[in-house]
């Protein structure tokens, strides 16, 4: 049975490599660690593109293939390694690269990859579980493995999929500018899984059957849940929430539960299968960054579109959540360098970045056109925030508007969304 699906996965692994390519923007980075004899682990939620980005990473040279997501070996009641390497060695021969596809599904699987790493295996592992990172490989992988986390698509990928050529000079044409901002705001409400992007499949349809199976496979399957609708009504419960602080003892009250330890446990798992990530208030007190409400994101905003009970989502959150993924897929670490804020006042600033124990840059979101009232509010949260935080860098992202402001001794920048996902992401 082993030796049929090595030689199936064979197959795929041929046909993938033949189909066109969005090229990722971690791909230069990815490149670099290669050669390297660190054990490679490209981690993200599933159907992001994490084994196509592998496959393509590996394509020049001549690598072994194996991905234990196959329905087969579920009904086949385990695996054994040995005989595992054996037939990839029967069907691929003498080599020494191997591509491991969902490996968080092989039980004890990094005892597995530290023998093979031992005997000088070079190895790119694929996993849809951000535990991987955080327990797993910190513990029996340190300091022998280079993370490479693969999200859906950013603005710049989402474009290429769209065969949208960007003219330097495409901000003073009208024409050009109008047909970005027609796919900025298909990219805001439809979000940057390949299948969407590239295929043009109903997002709605495809997304929420997505996120179901996720919650089923990732979260209710992996760890055993038993109270399954429990943790789905979770999920839509956050993923409704999108952008807003929450508490466990609210969650408790709106979904009539009694468990606060079991809630803080139905969330982590969440944020391990990277369906939603929370946010910390930034405070240079631990107390109060722990003990205040945190913030709700989704890992994309079709999930959002897909499972949104009201009718359409309030475009001003729909794109604060964009910039927060922008910020994660730009390596920011949330809660480590990335953080929300309240000044003494109360004033909320959306996003403060740190880097180190330096406080870089604060970012507000705005969607709607920047009226008085709104302006007022918004630059008052930033400057109040500044002086607290003693921080220069002052940015409020806008739809489509461009200036900078002055006030109390402080210069704010107004920047359109698109202008600052186009520059780029860094790795």
């Amino acid at each position: 049975m082993l030796k049929d699906i090595v030689s199936n996965q064979k197959l795929q692994k041929e046909q993938l490599l033949t189909l066109e390519y969005i090229e990722r923007t971690k791909a230069p980075f990815a490149k670099k660690w290669l050669d390297s004899n660190l054990i490679k682990v490209v981690l993200g939620p599933r159907r992001a593109g994490k084994s196509v980005f592998s496959l393509v990473l590996l394509k020049d040279r001549s690598f072994m293939y194996f991905n234990f997501d196959d329905e087969v070996l579920s009904s086949a009641g385990g695996i054994a390694t040995d005989e595992l390497m054996k037939e990839l060695h029967a069907a691929y021969g003498q080599i020494k690269t191997v591509l491991f596809d969902e490996i968080q599904n092989l039980p004890n699987w990094e005892l597995f990859v530290n023998r093979l790493h031992r005997e000088g295996y070079n190895l790119v592992l694929t996993g849809s579980n951000a535990h991987l990172l955080s327990k797993e490989l910190a513990t029996h992988l340190t300091g022998r493995h280079m993370p490479i986390e693969i999200l859906p698509f950013d603005f710049n990928e989402f474009l290429r999929a769209k065969k949208f050529q960007i003219n330097e000079e495409y901000s003073a044409l009208p024409q050009q500018r109008g047909e970005l901002l027609n796919l900025m705001e298909n990219y805001l409400v439809n979000g940057g899984f390949p299948e969407v992007a590239v295929n043009n499949v109903d997002p709605k349809d495809y997304l929420e059957v997505l996120f179901d199976a996720l919650v089923f496979k990732d979260v209710v399957k992996r760890h055993r849940v038993k109270f399954s609708t429990q943790v789905a009504n979770l999920g839509g419960h956050l993923i409704n929430n999108f952008a807003n602080l929450y508490t466990i003892r609210k969650i408790l009250e709106i979904l009539n539960l009694k468990s606060a330890s079991t809630i803080e446990k139905y969330i982590k798992y969440l944020e391990e299968a990277y369906l939603i990530f929370s946010l910390l208030r930034y405070s240079p007190k631990s107390i109060q960054r722990i003990k205040s409400p945190r913030k709700v994101y989704a890992v994309d905003n079709g999930f959002i579109t897909a499972k949104a009970i009201q009718h359409s989502p309030d475009k001003g959150k729909l794109m604060e959540n964009l910039v927060f993924t922008e910020l994660v897929k730009r390596g920011v670490k949330p809660n480590r360098e990335l953080f929300y804020y309240k000044t003494r006042n109360d004033r909320e600033v959306d996003f403060v970045v740190k880097n180190g124990v330096e406080v870089t840059e604060l970012i507000q979101v705005c969607y709607e056109s920047i009226s008085s009232d709104v302006e007022q509010r918004e630059t008052k949260a930033l400057v109040e925030a500044s002086g607290e935080l003693k921080v220069k860098k002052l940015t409020v992202l806008t739809w489509d508007e461009k200036r900078e402001v002055e006030k109390d001794g402080m210069t704010i920048h107004f920047k359109p969304l698109w202008e600052w996902l186009l520059e780029g992401t860094q790795t």
